[in-house]
């Protein structure tokens, strides 16, 4: 029987959120990697291997992995450092698996690469000769929350390929692995100025439809986007939605045209509007959207979700999960018509990513 596994990374280590193929009864383990912070979670399903991304103010950054499930961790820090002395690594913000290698998006901006499981790591790209970087590490250019590369889109078919989201900056398209980058940020808004107006834009999400590699979605600071043509061209489908701010997002695994989206205060609270929690659902690329709350908070509600804290898995009926930053997780076996509360009281949550396994 198929087992689903949810890996959620907390301020206080990584936790395992396990159920049968029903994914009605969830079970928890941990907290792993002895507490660090962990910013980001991913299982690879090729190896079988979890990776988690952590941070420490007194250890710095770092990688933990293990090979079975969680049972034992390692973790190293080899190789994770600008070995040229112009850049301080300061956390390891996201994870991505894929083509046989780890990336690890870094703060501030860079890409790092594994090629042994995460034992030691190299520099790939530090994305220079874009517009503006060498002014990317002044503090007095830095955006709230430090300016780094949270999070790289891999092609799946072209391990050459990928896309990398710098905080504050926008999104770059790599086709020479890393080697060159193209800014792809065409017809997005920014409402402050721009001295290039190619660069400049606050992406929080970007993600891929597993069905059409064409169809990207983003959420921006400033409105919900969609592309069709891999980011070359985007449009803003923000109409429906209760606010034009969030951070995390999903595409459906088997429909291009279906989206979720967390829609945020986006003031200094940046939690649910008016204390209701709900996810929204498009079903029709960003036409019309849907509000789905059956089962969650109604009152007092006052949560907020990171940029990493929803997933949806590929059931032929696919499950939707998303964490809180005050500790809860709730979950969808529905497509998000309705929601169960499946963990509570876990430190703030910065990641939520699931899988399948056998």
């Amino acid at each position: 029987m198929s087992k689903a596994m949810v890996l959620v990374g907390t301020r206080k280590g990584l936790f395992i959120l396990e159920s049968d193929g029903d994914r009605r009864d969830w079970n928890v383990r941990g907290p792993y990697c002895e507490g660090w912070p962990i910013y980001h979670a991913v299982h690879d399903a090729e190896t079988g291997a979890i990776y988690a991304a952590a941070a420490s103010e007194w250890h710095g950054a770092s990688v933990w992995r293990s090979n079975d499930l969680g049972e034992t961790w390692e973790q190293s820090s080899e190789g994770l450092s600008y070995d040229d002395g112009t850049q301080k690594l300061s956390k390891v913000s996201g994870l991505t698996v894929a083509h046989g290698r780890i990336l690890a998006g870094a703060e501030n901006a860079g890409i790092f690469e594994s090629r042994d499981g995460a034992k030691t790591w190299s520099v790939l790209s530090t994305l220079e000769g874009m517009p503006g970087r060498e002014n990317w590490n002044d503090p007095a250019n830095q955006p709230p929350g430090h300016l780094g590369l949270p999070a790289v889109l891999p092609h799946p078919d072209d391990a050459s390929r990928f896309w990398a989201v710098v905080q504050g900056i926008g999104i770059f398209e790599t086709t020479d692995d890393g080697k060159s980058f193209t800014p792809r940020n065409k017809g997005l808004r920014a409402d402050w100025p721009l001295e290039d107006p190619t660069v400049g834009y606050c992406v929080h999400k970007l993600v891929m439809s597993p069905v059409d590699n064409q169809r990207l979605y983003q959420q921006n600071h400033v409105g919900m986007h969609r592309s069709d043509d891999m980011g070359n061209q985007w449009v803003e489908i923000t109409e429906g939605l209760p606010t034009e701010f969030g951070f995390a997002a999903a595409a459906h695994p088997h429909d291009r045209d279906t989206f979720y989206v967390i829609p945020l205060d986006p003031g200094h609270g940046r939690t649910m509007p008016d204390g209701k929690a709900a996810v929204w659902r498009t079903r029709d690329a960003g036409s019309t959207w849907q509000r789905l709350d059956r089962g969650l908070p109604q009152q007092d509600a006052h949560l907020g979700v990171l940029r990493e804290g929803m997933a949806i898995d590929r059931e032929d009926t696919p499950g939707l999960y998303f964490g809180t930053s005050t500790g809860q997780v709730f979950a969808s076996t529905d497509e998000g018509d309705s929601w169960d509360e499946i963990a509570s009281y876990l430190p703030a949550i910065s990641s939520v990513e699931v899988t399948v396994t056998a």
